[in-house]
């Protein structure tokens, strides 16, 4: 880091180098915890279950495979992506912090070290075809890996031989690499970019038609609902330090102080919001910290139990909150998800709704822009939808709440934006 004299008294800039050190601080207490937590015989025993066993939402690797192997699968999917981004010499920039710390969460249920790469791979083969750096597709990429369940689940599950299941898994997985990219650039003009999660869209209608295609040929996916119970405290344990991290790392970095912050707090959030970009890397870590503790918050307040998949929310609304989430915009999301929880047929403390209220804030950018009220009322609407549209794709899209977000926002905003005009 250099030091910095200007009008707002002394800061740091972050060169790529320190931000590429800062971003491989939590894999690698992931990878420590995970060998003082089990034996290596214990951890790669649980690998081999998380990459064979069926990864449908919601599937918890930390039920399947242990807690030492599914920090080792976070960890070293996590160090690959940092890797590439390596490289390749990407900008660190809000889109790759989201996009790494969201595939950080999905490794504990959904994403792994095998199911992941034929999503690479197709984009790899777009980005020839249309001769282009892989770079400039990379976020997307990393996104797209969403639907890295359709890969195990056509590798490992077909009643066919081995010889005919991995070839059809990874020739899948590489077709759905091939067409996000090109999908998800459409995708956004529906919602007008007021769903953060806009290739959770994208991968929620590519995994409708796959899901319906093998209906047609009588191959049913069975959805999930495995889970987590024993590591609640280790989990929260873990989430606070990495949270305080970033707390201290921004504040330290912004002068000691929180100037500046409520520049963070004024933006709509709507895509694409890059906050490293706008107020600097102090305060997006700053704003960073604060999310994670306020998503944790969250879970305590509806008496949320801390397993593989409200673990891996917190950490993707920490990660986007690089990339436009902040408490003002979010807050009335998390409200309308509880006000409609209390009122509905679903318990407050089930993972679904608690996960519904944490990613439900993909919609935080209508918040942003329309205020508290439709915020809530936009949250409200999520839960009902998400609740119900996993169904229509099986489960094989990771990202349901981006799904569901960019059905809500697609509806709202126009009404939003008539109403508006019309006052």
């Amino acid at each position: 880091m250099q030091r910095e004299f200007g009008k707002k008294g002394l800061n740091y800039i972050f060169r790529n180098d320190t931000l590429i050190r800062i971003l491989m601080v939590f894999p690698t207490v992931l990878l420590i915890f995970a060998f003082i937590y089990d034996s290596p015989t214990y951890i790669f025993s649980g690998i081999h279950k998380i990459v064979v066993s069926p990864d449908i939402l919601l599937t918890d690797y930390l039920e399947t495979g242990g807690l030492g192997a599914a920090f080792l699968n976070a960890s070293l999917l996590t160090f690959a992506n940092i890797l590439i981004i390596y490289k390749l010499k990407a900008k660190i920039n809000g889109p790759i912090i989201a996009a790494l710390l969201t595939i950080t969460g999905f490794s504990f249920f959904g994403k792994n070290i095998f199911n992941v790469w034929p999503i690479y791979l197709g984009g790899i083969l777009y980005s020839r075809y249309r001769k282009t750096e892989f770079k400039n597709i990379l976020i997307v990429m990393m996104f797209s890996t969403a639907l890295a369940p359709i890969v195990t689940e056509l590798s490992f599950g077909l009643h066919l031989t081995p010889y005919l299941r991995l070839p059809i898994g990874i020739v899948t997985g590489i077709l759905s690499g091939f067409v996000a990219t090109p999908l998800s650039a459409n995708m956004n003009k529906l919602h007008d970019g007021y769903n953060l999660y806009n290739m959770g869209f994208t991968a929620g209608l590519i995994g409708t038609i796959f899901n319906s295609l093998l209906k047609s040929f009588n191959i049913n996916i069975a959805q999930q609902k495995i889970l987590s119970t024993e590591y609640d405290a280790t989990l929260k344990l873990i989430l606070l330090f990495f949270f305080l991290f970033l707390i201290v790392l921004g504040f330290l970095g912004n002068g000691r102080s929180f100037n500046g912050y409520e520049r963070i707090l004024k933006r709509s959030g709507r895509l694409v919001t890059d906050f490293t970009q706008h107020d600097g890397y102090s305060l997006t870590f700053l704003n960073m910290g604060i999310m994670g503790l306020l998503s944790m918050l969250f879970v305590i307040i509806l008496g949320g139990v801390f397993n593989g998949p409200v673990f891996g929310s917190v950490l993707t609304v920490s990660g986007f909150s690089a990339f436009g989430k902040h408490p003002k915009n979010t807050i009335p999301i998390m409200a309308g998800v509880f006000l409609a929880g209390a009122l509905k047929i679903w318990d407050l403390n089930a993972t679904g709704v608690i996960i519904a209220g944490l990613f439900g804030t993909t919609l935080a950018p209508i918040a942003g822009k329309y205020g508290f009220l439709a915020g809530v009322v936009a949250g409200f609407l999520h839960l009902s939808v998400v609740m119900n549209v996993g169904i229509i794709h099986g489960g094989i899209n990771l990202y349901n709440n981006g799904f569901s977000g960019g059905i809500v926002a697609s509806l709202m905003f126009p009404v939003l934006e008539a109403l508006k005009k019309g006052e």
